[in-house]
């Protein structure tokens, strides 16, 4: 009889580990031929693992193998000599006493994927999205989505916020209008969810505070560089708040956790992207029609839409800030009642606009948040003055008929975080698998 016991020791030598060994041990790891350099009777063979790049040298006097039997993409398990040089990557390199190949590709492939940065259009890397991300670069950006990631929920869970998950297939549109996926599920009407929002709202009178990391769907038909059919979104809501200034500090304090994760954990990554890291101190907040005025004022244009910002006026808004308070991110709030969705709480001081912000970082909306209603009545009214039938909502409505304390929320985009901190032109850039109007592989 046999048993697992659930020992998970590495069999190899990982970068961190080859970092720490001492000059001239002998050192066994493993990982993807990612580049060979063949000089003869002298050699250099990079293999790509998990967190990084090991440079090899071979030597025809040392090595117990021919280097011409080694391939890009072959993946091996290697023996050495354990070297350090600080001109290497990590500070170290392996003298190769002996390569074991473990498999060997069909065919290499047509990119030279050890290059710095690939030289072709982004549809065509997306197009070769399997074999691109295995170059170092792009491999990086989705390492600095991971460490967002990794930023953001930890300071949740640091904050008291639970985590949760909540149903993609659903009986209604959270956001309203037309940019939503129909299915027929059943031969029942269902749609993909465009936001955790009614559940998020559902789960604060459960657990107060909640937070939800996963996929977004949303219908609309915009094949520009800013939008995804499918996005991750970072999605928040809280109960108990004095007003949405709260939501924003907590956002604040978010993106400040983030960023310096990123500094910390993420250097490498930071060095190859050759990206800035913003300071966050604090974030400048501004009102919607305030807004709008300086800017026509700024830089003498005519305002054409009072309900909304033009992309822009985001740019222009933060054009401004930057230069003005030095600060990269700006909240714009009281965002007009018409371009706002039902469940967004009107300023008690002037119903034409509501308790709500969004988010602009580097000239682009990133976030959208703000103050929900929490009275069964005005939700209802607010629903019928929107063409809404509440019938439709009943389980949602539960929450408000059966009590909520006053609470509200945001979401983040994932994508277009990290593209514009990448300084990215296109959101597909920022998305390792991108599903637009076009696009359903890989």
């Amino acid at each position: 009889m046999d048993f697992v016991t659930g020992s998970c020791e590495a069999k190899d030598m990982e970068i961190a580990e080859l970092m720490q060994a001492e000059d001239n041990a002998v050192v066994k790891t493993h990982g993807m031929i990612y580049s060979i350099k063949n000089m003869g009777d002298f050699g250099f063979v990079t293999l790509r693992k998990k967190d990084g790049l090991v440079q090899c040298v071979f030597n025809k006097d040392q090595s117990h193998f021919a280097l011409e039997d080694l391939g890009v993409e072959m993946s091996v398990q290697a023996e050495g000599t354990l070297k350090k040089d600080e001109r290497a990557p990590g500070g170290f390199e392996i003298h190769l006493l002996d390569v074991n190949v473990l498999t060997k590709p069909k065919q290499a492939p047509a990119i030279n994927l050890s290059k710095r940065k690939l030289s072709m259009s982004l549809e065509t890397n997306i197009a070769q999205r399997p074999i691109t991300l295995r170059n170092n670069r792009e491999r990086a950006v989705f390492k600095i989505q991971e460490g967002m990631i990794r930023g953001f929920r930890e300071y949740f869970i640091k904050n008291g916020f639970t985590e949760i998950n909540t149903p993609k297939i659903v009986a209604n549109g959270a956001e309203g209008g037309a940019n939503i996926f129909k299915l027929d599920y059943f031969g029942k009407k269902a749609y993909l969810a465009q936001s955790p929002q009614f559940y998020k709202q559902m789960l604060v009178g459960v657990f107060e505070k909640v937070f939800e990391i996963s996929h977004v769907f949303r219908a609309e038909k915009h094949n520009t560089a800013r939008h995804l059919n499918e996005y991750m979104g970072i999605d928040m809501e809280m109960g108990f708040i004095d007003s949405f200034v709260d939501l924003m500090e907590v956002e604040t304090g978010a993106l400040k956790y983030t960023m310096e994760l990123l500094k910390k954990e993420y250097a490498r990554e930071i060095k190859i992207l050759n990206i800035p890291i913003p300071e966050i101190d604090k974030i400048p907040s501004v009102r919607f029609k305030d807004a709008k005025e300086m800017i026509a004022k700024e830089y003498n244009r005519k305002i054409k839409d009072p309900y909304d910002l033009e992309p822009e006026e985001e740019q222009l808004i933060s054009k401004l800030f930057a230069e003005k308070y030095n600060s990269e991110f700006v909240f714009v709030t009281h965002y007009p009642v018409k371009k706002r969705p039902f469940y967004a709480m009107d300023d008690p001081e002037d119903s034409k606009y509501t308790l709500s912000f969004d988010l602009l970082f580097r000239g682009m909306e990133i976030t959208t948040g703000g103050q929900r209603i929490d009275d069964y009545d005005t939700q209802v009214e607010k629903m019928k003055s929107k063409g809404l039938d509440p019938a439709d909502f009943e389980s949602y409505l539960m929450i408000h008929k059966h009590g909520m304390p006053p609470h509200g929320g945001w979401g983040i985009g994932l994508e277009r975080l990290c593209m514009k901190l990448m300084n990215e032109s296109n959101v597909r850039a920022a998305a390792m698998f991108p599903r637009d109007m076009s696009r359903l592989e890989p």
